[in-house]
């Protein structure tokens, strides 16, 4: 109630604004005969409109809406004319011709208004199609808009949801296929031994390897199954993590500290370059370090001998702080790109498994780089690989 009082009150002043012009042309008899007629005329105009508005769910449809909007503007144009030449005493000659041109008026208000809502409700009807067509399956949308309105702005988006709604509902496919996959291959080893042992065909000295392969097939899928769990968790923001001061100069440092003896292992040089300038960052310094794990081992594991990583860090611009893992290995098939990041993705084709790894790791990576508010990426082209995640500031 008190908007309503507050728009007609807006009227009222409006309409004392539009009189006062008459004031220093005609006088102040004008103004009051112009202030009479329009003061009354905007505020139940004004409230006709707000209670069309207050009611618009009882008169159905946006075309009947428009239609009864257009015919008040039209109403109040037709009574103010008839009130100022009642009121004003104009002769029957002028009274004639103004209402003839406020009738002309009108109406070809009103067929510029209908053309105007036409094409706007066609366009809404268009967004209204495509969205049940998104709701019986369909994803290949193309919807025909007219002009470049926020309507067209909405068919973009509903355009760009049915795409983004694909997307997602082919990675799931692909990730179904892919968790298959890699559960078969041990569920079926595992149903193997399972039925030799029940069956007594292994020799007693072969029971114990027998059981020992169990016991790595079962947990390599305990891995698998908590790996998926954690992606999971971290993709819907499900994270309930300790956040500090961590000092990245150090969590490098004692990160490559660790994975050296590996790195020495297979011949591989590794250096870091810390930037002076480096400012601590707000996180959870166990899962940071988690993530440098995993991008230095796969570095190492992907670099031949007489190869090396790097590791560097250094402030970015907005209050940033990257890190990046260089190697000197075969680099990623170009075609690739950013899917690298996804699961079970590890190469060309999905070669998920063939280096004992799940292809997970960049993907959980990625997800616990995200939940402390920064980004990973892969960067560059050339040689080797490069990748790198960028952190925000503390």
């Amino acid at each position: 109630m008190t908007a309503r009082v507050q728009r007609i009150g807006f009227a009222v002043a409006a309409a004392v604004g539009v009189s006062a012009i008459a004031w220093p042309i005609y006088g102040s008899s004008a103004f009051l005969t112009s202030l009479e007629i329009l003061a009354p005329l905007g505020g139940v105009t004004t409230l006709l409109a707000d209670l069309l508005a207050t009611h618009r769910g009882s008169i159905r449809g946006l075309r009947r809406q428009l239609g009864g909007l257009a015919l008040l503007a039209v109403a109040q144009l037709a009574v103010a004319v008839g009130l100022f030449a009642a009121l004003m005493f104009v002769s029957d000659h002028d009274a004639f011709f103004m209402a003839l041109a406020a009738g002309y008026a009108g109406l070809v208000g009103l067929a510029a208004a209908r053309l105007v809502a036409r094409r706007a409700l066609s366009d809404l009807d268009a967004v209204r199609t495509a969205l049940s067509h998104v709701g019986e399956g369909s994803r290949e949308l193309r919807i025909p808009v007219h002009g470049q309105d926020e309507l067209a702005l909405l068919a973009a988006d509903v355009e760009a949801m049915a795409a983004k709604v694909a997307a997602e509902e082919r990675a799931r496919r692909e990730l179904v296929a892919s968790v298959s996959h890699d559960l078969r291959t041990p569920i079926t080893t595992l149903r193997l031994i399972a039925e030799g042992l029940e069956d007594g065909i292994f020799e007693p000295e072969q029971v114990r390897d027998r059981l020992q392969l169990m016991a790595t097939h079962v947990r390599a899928l305990g891995a698998l199954i908590d790996d998926l769990f954690e992606l999971s968790r971290l993709e819907a923001g499900d994270v309930r993590w300790s956040m500090k001061r961590v000092h990245l100069d150090q969590l490098v440092q004692e990160t490559i500290e660790a994975m050296r003896p590996q790195a020495d292992a297979g011949g591989v040089a590794m250096r870091v370059e810390l930037d002076q300038q480096l400012t601590p960052t707000r996180g959870n310094p166990e899962q940071l370090q988690r993530v440098l794990f995993n991008l230095i081992q796969n570095a190492i594991r992907h670099t031949p001998a007489d190869g090396s990583v790097v590791v560097r860090a250094q402030p970015a611009p907005g209050r940033a702080l990257e890190i990046e893992v260089a190697d000197t290995g075969a680099g990623i098939d170009p075609e690739l790109g950013g899917r690298i990041f996804e699961p079970f993705v590890q190469g060309p084709s999905r070669v998920a498994g063939e280096n004992g790894s799940a292809g997970l790791g960049l993907a959980i990576a990625r997800a616990i780089v995200t939940a402390h508010g920064g980004r990973m990426w892969l960067a560059g082209s050339g040689p080797g690989t490069r990748i790198r995640f960028s952190l925000p500031a503390a």
